[in-house]
């Protein structure tokens, strides 16, 4: 009886509070651009942050970019034309400034990421955390010892007045306005994201983080994120992301770029945990000096359709770029999600461990680009896909796309795809696990060596929102 008591206690220690993320609070708009884009929508978003000439001229040949891009086409999907992007509000704001203290944020928004238990995390195990309500963010701080070793951590509107000097050197340099209508859109409106220096040789030992909420119903979030790594610096950053659930779309179009200079390491964490209706349509890409890492470990749970391939672009001999993705495709859903390493120095190392689970009538897609130019020697790639179906009805796609020339490179791409075992199911069943509490551990065992490397608490967190996904997915 004692051991069922146990074990009893330790499935409810994980028990998954349904409602989180899928609530909202009335909100009164300090600023509000209005419904639809145009310049108009533009010079407001400029002129209410103050912003100078040439970053509103930078909105605007962005804006021209966007129009004069075509949806893309190439991509396994159709469900892009159902974005109205006359339909959706580009701008919502309760302030200009964040609140350097708890205590300041305006109750309605502290409400929301108290029950998000933001404040909780930030006492435990962060080293400095900014909360973005909508398009701006309502709290940031960061521990006083990292201000005094030169770490900067602040959103856009402060890195563009107060670092000038830092940040207009790489801001839109590793992913340009033209790079994808996407990254036009985010590059016309952005608002809101984090900018990250670390001087050299500052090893930052706990992580940094910002959590993503929409609030705002036909509402799309455009954060904009620049993380520069100095010289033998090394830094955690990790995102989070809700929102609750409406019957319209809501638009996801974020921008990250990541430069590590010689030496120096990033490790980019996300867990995102959309609602349904949610476009996440993000790019990120990441380049890597002499000896330097760039790490992305991506989760991606919930929207309607995610497309998301995090970069690398290994400039610097020696340089090392990692993607570890997870990816969970539920009923109506679409994860479009995988890897691009583009090898542009000899002696560079580039890794791609992409996992996903389809369930229900889900769709999982890996896409992925490998990238070795014949003028470089001693490069080495490997890629690893790996799929698991729960029923029959689901579905999942892989599409690798590898250019290796040259004599002295090496890249080797293993691809599988399993379906979960009827007999291992049966043999958990018979040890007093009910079916969907067993497909959860069939499922959490198939990404067990992945979420490993998320920090701790992340992790817990992943395994809670997997076992959520996989309830109803049997019988």
């Amino acid at each position: 009886m004692a051991e069922i008591d146990e074990a009893q206690a330790q499935r409810d220690a994980l028990a998954i509070d349904r409602s989180k993320g899928d609530f909202k609070y009335k909100e009164d708009y300090a600023f509000d651009a209005g419904i639809g884009l145009s310049p108009t929508v533009i010079d407001y978003i400029a002129k209410v942050k103050g912003e100078d000439e040439w970053i509103r001229e930078f909105r605007h040949k962005a804006l021209k970019i966007f129009e004069s891009l075509p949806m893309p086409t190439h991509w396994a999907t159709s469900d892009l034309n159902n974005i109205n992007f006359q339909e959706i509000r580009y701008y919502l704001a309760k302030s200009q400034k964040p609140s350097r203290t708890w205590e300041e944020v305006p109750d309605d928004v502290k409400q929301t990421f108290e029950r998000l238990g933001i404040p909780e995390a930030e006492r435990k195990f962060l080293a400095g955390v900014e909360a973005q309500f909508d398009s701006e963010a309502s709290y940031s701080r960061m521990k006083e010892e990292l201000e005094k070793l030169g770490v900067i951590f602040c959103g856009p509107n402060e890195g563009l007045s107060q670092h000038p000097e830092i940040f207009r050197k790489w801001f839109g340099k590793v992913i340009p306005a033209g790079d994808n209508k996407f990254a036009a859109l985010n590059s016309a409106v952005f608002s809101g994201g984090s900018f990250i220096y670390i001087p050299k040789g500052v090893k930052v030992a706990q992580p940094l983080q910002a959590y993503f909420r929409i609030n705002a119903e036909n509402f799309g979030q455009f954060e904009r994120t620049l993380i520069i790594a100095d010289e033998g610096s090394e830094v955690t950053y990790m995102e989070g992301c809700t929102a609750p659930k409406f019957e319209t779309a809501t638009l996801h179009s974020a921008v990250v770029e990541l430069v590590a200079l010689k030496g120096a390491k990033i490790q980019y964490i996300t867990v995102q945990n959309w609602s349904a209706n949610v476009f996440n349509l993000v790019t990120k890409r990441g380049i890597a000096e002499e000896n330097a890492e760039v790490r992305w470990i991506d989760c991606n749970i919930g929207s309607r359709l995610t497309m998301k391939y995090p970069g690398v672009v290994l400039r610097g001999a020696g340089a090392r770029g990692e993607v570890l993705s997870i990816a969970l495709a539920n009923d109506g859903q679409h994860q479009d999600t995988g890897a691009k390493m583009i090898h542009a120095a000899h002696n560079t190392t580039s890794n791609i461990i992409a996992k996903s689970i389809s369930v229900g009538n889900g769709r999982s897609t890996y896409r992925g680009l490998v990238q070795i130019p014949k003028v470089f020697q001693n490069c080495r790639n490997n890629t690893e896909c790996d799929a698991l179906l729960i029923n029959e009805h689901s579905r999942t796609d892989t599409y690798p796309a590898i250019s290796v020339r040259g004599q002295k490179n090496s890249v080797q791409h293993e691809a599988s795809v399993s379906k979960v075992s009827a007999e291992q199911i049966f043999y958990m069943m018979q040890r007093g696990l009910s079916e969907g509490e067993a497909m959860s551990l069939a499922v959490n065992g198939f990404v067990n060596d992945l979420v490993k490397e998320f920090p701790m608490e992340y992790s817990v967190e992943l395994k809670r929102l997997i076992e959520l996904q996989m309830e109803g997915s049997v019988g």
